[in-house]
């Protein structure tokens, strides 16, 4: 019996989690209220109250959902690459253009609680983006490995990554389809730069240093 219980309020939860993305999807999460949410999942606003305290909290919930989908994405796509031997940043950046392209208020979900939203939404897309961060921090370091090419600081690559494609992110959701193609280009030679700016300063920093000659 508990098992059932247990298994239904998972079920109804799973319900408002999916029913909140859809409206989301189509009208961003200014626009969706808690009774559209309910009304969505086929649900009374009561059988909301005993999931979620208020909307907020539902973000909350939607920001994992949501981060979770699209590290999946990346993950898969930097699969892809390497199975195939094609370029991984190339894949990775098409993959998370395709992301913003197809779900932009899900996009914006993640970054329009970075300021005057509440402090622990703010703290759910912190902790969001350094997942984010680790993750692509393992695939830098392990390619550092792989290529013999030593990176001076993998976690602050990842960072300035991270930052520059979700700052580009924003930027490709007010252009045009025609220049779309560019700014993607555009942030690919920008992620080539840091990797690269990594890996020399590396070099630089384990090259030995060439003793200089007194004068007499």
């Amino acid at each position: 019996m508990l098992s059932l219980r247990a298994d239904k309020k998972a079920k109804t939860r799973r319900s408002l989690i999916d029913s909140a993305l859809r409206l989301i999807a189509e009208s961003g999460i200014g626009g969706v209220s808690l009774r559209e949410v309910a009304r969505e999942a086929k649900l009374s606003p009561t059988a909301f109250y005993r999931h979620f305290n208020d909307m907020d909290e539902l973000a909350l919930a939607l920001v994992d959902e949501v981060g979770i989908s699209l590290r999946q994405m990346m993950r898969q796509a930097r699969l892809r690459a390497a199975a195939k031997g094609s370029g991984v940043i190339q894949r990775s950046v098409e993959a998370f253009m395709e992301f913003v392209q197809d779900y932009p208020h899900l996009f914006r979900l993640l970054l329009g609680g970075r300021s005057g939203s509440s402090s622990e939404f703010r703290k759910a897309l912190h902790a969001e983006m350094e997942r984010f961060i680790a993750e692509l921090q393992d695939d830098l370091e392990k390619g550092a490995r792989a290529s013999k090419l030593p990176m001076l600081d993998g976690h602050l690559a990842a960072e300035a990554i991270v930052a520059v494609v979700f700052t580009v992110g924003a930027e490709f959701l007010e252009l045009p389809a025609a220049k779309r193609s560019d700014l993607a280009e555009r942030i690919m030679q920008e992620i080539r730069i840091i990797i690269r700016g990594a890996q020399t300063l590396a070099k630089k920093r384990k090259a030995p240093r060439v003793p200089t000659r007194k004068s007499s």
